[in-house]
């Protein structure tokens, strides 16, 4: 690829997912070219840190507020830079995506789509009829619907290793304090979004599960509550969900467990007709590297009788690695694995935005994002 990238924000995720993507990929790649942040400290401390990281001869050109000659504006009319990885706040990603992709860029953008469904949709809606047809390529980053592991259990899934499914969980159990590097970040300590972490934190999980079972997620009835007056608006969800034509689970998501340590329970269970399947993200011992492990338990019928199969699989968390390959495989004409649609990443919103205002009356998602934009 004769034309780089550039990386618009230069946060925590920008620093320890993003980089250490670019530096994983190696020279399947697209050199990086530009960064920017809104303050001129951040953005020169990423680019020293990429340099080191990438081994390059010299920081990728430092852009930043405050200065017409090296704001965004500056960064976007270069005509060696072809494609822009948008990390910053939720409610200036749209913004700053139309600004690309009027400038001629592709993006790749964080999750969520947008802070809300409204705005996603006229996102989403702008996107197809002003740029889509002019060959721009728009992606959403959603790490957990690149993972590896989750694309895997929906292989087991379609291969009939659980028989058909019947139900589902996920339980999703965070400890946030005011600490926490996350919750020091001034844009979630004081969220102007709705939700505070369960949108910024809860998609990841909603998207797992749009990976995982076979069948979109339809309705739901939940509550959404507040437990840690810090983590404002709501920082609790709890919801009994429909998919597909015939099977059913329940959603539990919340970040104010009152402790570090949590109850023993699997991250999703998924039980079929013939076994069921567990997914849990793993630590290896002795290594900061993380996994996610699948068992399943599969019901074998021989002889008239019912023996039980028991397989375990792991893979590593390359999510983040996954997504910037298949957008820079999109973006120079090769093959990639269909993942980073907006419009399924704003469904990922849209159960958010459901279970924060169900208040227990069902919610028909789909009545919420269309089935097409």
């Amino acid at each position: 690829m004769s034309n780089g990238i550039a990386i618009l924000g230069a946060g925590i995720f920008a620093q320890e997912a993003h980089l250490p993507g670019l530096v994983t990929l190696g020279s399947a790649a697209p050199p990086l070219k530009a960064v920017y942040s809104r303050s001129q400290k951040s953005a020169q401390e990423f680019a020293d840190a990429a340099a080191s990281a990438l081994g390059l001869g010299a920081p990728p050109s430092v852009y930043h507020d405050g200065d017409k000659s090296t704001d965004l504006d500056a960064l976007l009319a270069r005509s060696d830079i072809s494609a822009v990885i948008v990390v910053l706040p939720i409610t200036l990603q749209p913004s700053i995506i139309l600004k690309a992709l009027a400038a001629g860029k592709h993006v790749l953008s964080e999750k969520p789509v947008a802070p809300d469904v409204r705005r996603g949709l006229d996102l989403i809606k702008t996107y197809n009829t002003t740029y889509k047809g002019k060959g721009l390529v728009w992606k959403v980053a959603e790490n957990f619907e690149a993972e590896p592991g989750f694309q895997a259990v929906r292989t087991a899934i379609q291969e009939g290793k659980i028989g058909k499914v019947v139900f589902f969980k996920a339980v999703v159990v965070n400890y946030i304090d005011k600490e926490s590097k996350w919750y020091k970040t001034p844009w979630r300590t004081v969220p102007d979004y709705q939700g505070g972490f369960l949108l910024d934190g809860g998609v990841h999980t909603v998207a797992a599960l749009r990976v995982m079972l076979p069948q979109a997620l339809t309705h739901l009835s939940g509550f959404a509550s507040l437990n840690k007056e810090y983590l404002a608006p709501h920082d609790t969800i709890n919801a009994v969900v429909k998919a597909g034509s015939h099977f059913h689970g329940t959603i539990e998501l919340t970040f104010a467990s009152p402790t570090t340590t949590r109850p023993t329970a699997d991250g999703f269970v998924i039980t079929g007709s013939d076994g069921w399947l567990s997914v849990n993200q793993a630590s290896l011992p002795g290594s900061n590297k993380s996994v996610i492990r699948i068992k399943i338990i599969s019901v074998i019928k021989k002889d008239g009788k019912e023996e039980e199969k028991e397989e375990v699989i792991e893979h590593p968390l390359m999510g983040v690695q996954s997504e910037l390959l298949g957008f820079f495989s999109t973006i120079s004409g090769k093959s990639a694995e269909a993942i980073g649609d907006p419009l399924a990443a704003l469904r990922d919103v849209a159960f958010i935005e459901a279970g924060l205002n169900s208040d227990g009356s069902p919610v028909d998602l789909f009545k919420l994002v269309p089935e097409h934009v």
